[in-house]
């Protein structure tokens, strides 16, 4: 029967595990946990292609525990319900412990109907999910959990398995592998950090290739082949599409275009575009703001360009608003005002307008002007001294001008103005 590469070279000691030194290196807690074989319920939280599956069978067998193994996509209550019922006619002497992959399927009934049995030792378990388990897992498991991160892969430690693949299939065909230049080098940083998707590589190469005589050739341009865009991690609904965005906007608001210019392409080769272009405007009313407040009708005329060319023309416009809002000064005054002020309102702090504020509902000129309104532009520089805010809110300060060049220009004129 096949099996995969990837499941062929699955590590059977964490020894052989690549990547994650800061849970399982010498001295990590996660290591110190297995050594011990005292095991708590536990959450594995991380990317595809990390380890958590391998970690967890390590678990399994360094400790003498049963192993069932869930898929929460395809698993229910019942599957739960028929191992606990195997549970009560043969007890394994060690214990039992549940792997159930993607917890974050099961809705929050069916993670409940794991308490009873985590808690009262029966089942070990260890969960485990590609998204925030904070967000998407109960708290009433997560109580009883300690969440473990699985960090993606770096280029080094997957180029380390790549090259162990290699010889293993050396080895099994017989064949030696001519690897051009620069090939798995490809292979081990076009994989996102995924160690199954670079052997699920390697071993397409290796079954598509061409012997010649007892070489077998892997060229860059194949290894460009296969792996394509579907390396790159960009879940539209999961926790890494909002990562990508945030690191976009974070990198705009600390002005390194190139950063910016980084994320910006790693959304656009994956077809996001259109979230892209709404976080770009995003961007440009809240953390340029009115520092340069020409840049929201900039960014809205890049986007209207990249909604109406498509890609790849979309990237031009795209491009340029990027980079022209990481230089461009920056200021969230704007915003930032406006919620201190809705904050008030949502307490209650409102008042009465001020009588002279109010609209008389007649057509009188002279009405309204009875009212005490003082007509702004009847007074020089279209500026006289009155009362805006209710009598409850007087001396309330919400807008603090930002330290840019534009915000202190206009604050300057108005100090002058209202001689402060």
């Amino acid at each position: 029967m096949y099996q995969p590469l990837a499941e062929q070279l699955r590590p059977t000691t964490l020894d052989e595990v690549f990547g994650q030194e800061h849970i399982l290196g010498e001295g990590a807690v996660l290591r110190r946990l297995i050594d011990s074989g005292n095991i708590p319920n536990m959450i594995f939280y991380g990317p595809s292609g990390t380890g958590k599956t391998t970690v967890a069978n390590i678990i399994a067998k360094k400790t003498n525990r049963t192993l069932y193994q869930l898929n929460a996509t395809t698993a229910s209550t019942a599957d739960i319900k028929q191992i606990v019922a195997q549970l009560d006619t043969f007890m394994a002497p060690n214990g039992v412990l549940l792997y159930l992959d993607e917890i974050q399927s099961f809705n929050k009934k069916q993670q409940q109907s794991l308490l009873e049995h985590i808690e009262n030792g029966k089942i070990t378990l260890i969960a485990s999910t590609t998204e925030n388990p904070y967000f998407y897992v109960f708290n009433a498991i997560l109580s009883r959990s300690t969440v473990f991160e699985f960090k993606q892969l770096s280029k080094d430690a997957v180029l380390q398995a790549v090259n162990r693949a290699v010889g293993f299939l050396q080895e099994r065909t017989g064949l030696c592998a001519d690897c051009e230049e620069g090939a798995l080098e490809y292979i081990s940083s076009a994989c996102g950090g995924d160690l199954r998707k670079a052997l699920n590589a390697v071993e397409v190469l290796f079954s598509a290739g061409v012997p010649q005589g007892d070489s077998l050739k892997i060229s860059l341009e194949d290894a460009k082949t296969v792996t394509q865009k579907s390396a790159m991690r960009a879940d539209r609904d999961g926790d890494n599409h909002y990562d990508l965005l945030s690191a976009l906007q974070k990198s705009i608001r600390g002005s390194d275009p190139d950063a910016a210019c980084h994320y910006l392409a790693r959304l656009l080769e994956v077809g996001q575009m259109q979230s892209a272009c709404r976080r770009l405007m995003v961007i440009a009313a809240e953390d340029v703001g009115l520092a340069y407040p020409m840049i929201i009708p900039i960014v809205k005329s890049c986007v209207d360009m990249a909604l109406m060319l498509g890609m790849p023309e979309a990237r031009i416009p795209l491009g340029d608003a990027a980079v022209l809002m990481a230089t461009s000064p920056k200021s969230n005054t704007g915003h930032i005002a406006l919620d201190a002020a809705l904050a008030d309102v949502r307490k209650g702090r409102t008042g009465d307008f001020p009588r002279h504020l109010q609209n008389m509902h007649a057509d009188s000129y002279t009405m309204e002007r009875e009212q005490g309104y003082l007509y702004p532009h009847d007074f020089p520089h279209s500026w006289v001294r009155q009362q805006y805010l209710p009598n409850e809110l007087v001396g309330t300060q919400y807008y603090a001008y930002g330290d840019n060049k534009l915000e202190q220009a206009a604050k300057q004129y108005w100090d002058a103005i209202k001689g402060e």
